[in-house]
């Protein structure tokens, strides 16, 4: 009882607000056409139609992996968030063609930096759907995500708002 009356006064539960690594739409991720992401079992979050063709840091943060085709990245924010950046789907059947990475594991980036470069009419050329998942690996973590859906988002927009337990 004690924490929902903290919360609702704004005592309990830091917010944290990720910037979006990606322009484009937001959609949900129930709309993903995988079903691994649409479940949102690997993570909550939203997913970006891309309109532009990086990839830039959403917060100063540490990279944790870097798939070696380069289709995503996963990283650590300064604000506790772990975060999925997944750049198309079945996108690592193209073996890095199209993709240019910026970024290697252990770097600790800036808010802005260029992690990836892709080649979004290529991609789609060769019959990929670029749609990319946005997911914080550890939502369990978290009281609440939400994603601003609908939106058209920049980079650097505001993309998802979090709210720790």
């Amino acid at each position: 009882m004690f924490d929902r009356i903290l919360n609702s006064i704004g005592l309990h539960g830091k917010r944290n607000v990720l910037l979006s690594p990606l322009a484009g739409k937001v959609i949900p991720l129930s709309e993903v056409k995988d079903p691994t992401f649409a479940s949102g079992s690997l993570g909550e979050g939203v997913a970006i139609e891309p309109t532009g063709s990086k990839v830039v840091a959403p917060s100063d943060s540490k990279i944790k992996a870097i798939f070696p085709t380069g289709h995503a990245v996963a990283l650590h924010t300064n604000d506790g968030l772990d975060v999925l950046i997944h750049v198309g789907l079945d996108t690592y059947k193209l073996d890095g063609r199209h993709f240019k990475v910026h970024a290697s594991v252990g770097d600790e980036v800036k808010r802005g930096d260029v992690l990836i470069e892709f080649d979004r009419d290529a991609i789609c050329d060769e019959g990929f759907d670029v749609t990319a998942p946005i997911l914080i690996c550890n939502s369990v973590e978290y009281s609440s995500i939400k994603g601003n859906v609908g939106d058209t988002v920049g980079e650097l927009g505001k993309l998802i708002t979090t709210r720790e337990r």
